[in-house]
């Protein structure tokens, strides 16, 4: 059981073009790998999306038929590495698309899949209007995926809001979480890195959160600072504004030492 491995988080600026989205995201992915990266972590819509009006347009297929999710399988395959594809858009039966995260792992097999569960309906004032549910489905389902000998609790972006979804993840056997993201700049300068550390935090686990940056096609800002954060809620890497990927070493040992220090897992008590 691997207890101690390096983990990548690739920061790219996704356009409407899946195929300049492929090239460059397998450009970062196999940087990471050539570091020594064996779990590389990608952002929300990695594959592309475009943003009209409160409206946002993934790049979606079905998931059979996906050529992202069949580019990835195939690296982690070659290269015997664990790849988080952060979501990508897999067309629904209602017309609708799931926001869908895939966990491959280095068999090139898909091991779990999430569709996100919260929606990113907001009005932020001064014309910042977003309605994620006009185009997307929801998911209704909490994921735990296998990753080194562990578990890790998917997620996907607005998700890292609601913080029962983590708990449910952690006392459920999660040590690492993953929160791939595509956060609005102007909300990510005020709560990004709040939220991470606080998922940490409160449950002990190391959290891995890819993030798009820069501005994406029909104009709407992704604030970028991809992070790693260990349990104790020290950030280990932070991606800055431009594209590229961090990297850190991990070690699954430090989530046993610091759910000693502080049990707030086994503290949890019912008051409903």
């Amino acid at each position: 059981m691997t207890k101690i491995f390096k983990a990548a988080c690739i920061q790219n600026c996704s356009t409407d073009d899946l195929e300049h989205n492929i090239r460059i995201c397998t450009q970062l992915c196999l940087d990471a790998i050539s570091a020594g990266a064996q779990f590389v972590a990608m952002p929300e819509f990695a594959s592309g999306f475009s943003t009209s009006g409160p409206k946002v347009t993934p790049v979606a297929f079905a998931e059979k038929d996906h050529p992202f999710v069949a580019v990835f399988a195939e690296i982690a395959l070659e290269h015997k590495v664990s790849i988080l594809i952060g979501s990508t858009g897999v067309t629904a039966p209602d017309g609708r698309i799931f926001n869908r995260s895939f966990m491959v792992g280095p068999d090139g097999e898909v091991k779990a899949r999430y569709d996100k569960i919260h929606m990113f309906d907001v009005n932020l004032g001064k014309g910042k209007v977003v309605k994620e549910s006009a185009s997307i489905a929801p998911g209704n389902k909490a994921v735990l995926a296998p990753l080194m000998g562990e578990q890790i609790g998917m997620s996907i972006c607005y998700d890292v809001r609601f913080a029962h979804l983590y708990r449910s993840l952690a006392q459920s056997g999660a040590s690492m979480l993953a929160v791939p993201a595509a956060f609005m700049k102007l909300t990510g300068v005020a709560h990004w890195h709040v939220l991470n550390r606080a998922r940490a935090i409160e449950n002990g686990c190391f959290v891995f959160s890819p993030c798009q940056v820069g501005t994406m096609s029909g104009g709407a800002e992704c604030y970028g600072h991809s992070l790693i954060v260990n349990p104790w809620g020290q950030v280990l890497a932070d991606g800055g504004k431009d594209e590229g990927y961090i990297i850190a070493d991990i070690d699954l040992a430090e989530v046993k030492a610091v759910r000693a220090k502080v049990p707030s897992l086994q503290h949890d008590r019912d008051f409903s």
